[in-house]
């Protein structure tokens, strides 16, 4: 029965998460969660959205005695028990699913469902909340590394630059080869938990003097100029995923 359970009640697996101590436990459980989330359709997505939204919101009547607490004694006690009384335990959870494998990934993609959810009417607020709460500490750019893309880089993470170049479309191999070429750069931010997803990116020409027209720049026939007689560098692109 509890075997068939955890398969199938994501609030039960969610709740079991939070109160498990072992650490070894944990990871088990937040990688079923993290396997059921993959399988599920748009609808059931929006249904476990109001599950989190609604049962692992932060303690009211715990807010207000924490604030009470605070405002009779003012002082660092009971400023950090009302810190823990605001803060939903949904951020726990999310942490919590964060260490296993994909965890990070997962919660980034469980960020973009919301805002498609969210677009339909439907107020997910609290929980768009807590993942941008925590997304500002995990992507954090101390936590970045930076790494120049080329030809050679990993083929998963060339067909993310053509998908998420928002500024001037990359149209195709032949284009994306020429903007790598040597009198071309590219640099992109990488998190370690996200190994081949490239988190922004620019792109620079390296041209004899400077211009003002991007079609020369953007052309996959134009002439590859050999580095050492550029005297200019033209930051023309900056995307993000």
């Amino acid at each position: 029965m509890l075997r068939e359970r955890r398969g199938t009640d994501m609030g039960f697996l969610c709740h079991h998460l939070l109160s498990e101590r072992g650490e070894a436990s944990q990871t088990v459980l937040a990688q079923e969660i993290i396997k059921a989330y993959g399988a599920m359709n748009s609808a059931e997505r929006r249904a476990f959205f109001e599950m989190l939204c609604r049962q692992f919101g932060p303690d009211q009547d715990g807010i207000v005695r924490a604030a009470a607490a605070y405002k009779r004694a003012p002082d660092a006690t009971t400023l950090a028990a009302l810190a823990a009384a605001v803060e939903a335990p949904r951020q726990e959870l999310l942490r919590r699913i964060n260490t296993a494998v994909r965890g990070t990934e997962t919660l980034v993609a469980m960020r973009g469902h919301l805002l498609e959810a969210t677009g339909n009417s439907t107020d997910f607020q609290p929980l768009d909340s807590d993942l941008k709460h925590l997304f500002r500490s995990w992507f954090n750019r101390g936590f970045l590394r930076m790494e120049r893309i080329t030809w050679h880089t990993s083929a998963l993470t060339l067909e993310k630059l053509m998908a998420y170049e928002s500024v001037h479309e990359i149209n195709g191999w032949p284009d994306l080869r020429r903007r790598l070429e040597a009198d071309r750069r590219c640099f992109a931010f990488f998190h370690p938990a996200l190994t081949e997803e490239p988190i922004i990116f620019v792109e620079v020409a390296l041209t004899k003097g400077l211009t003002g027209d991007l079609a020369p720049l953007l052309d996959i026939r134009a002439p590859v100029l050999a580095p050492e007689q550029a005297d200019a560098a033209i930051f023309y692109s900056i995307s993000r995923s």
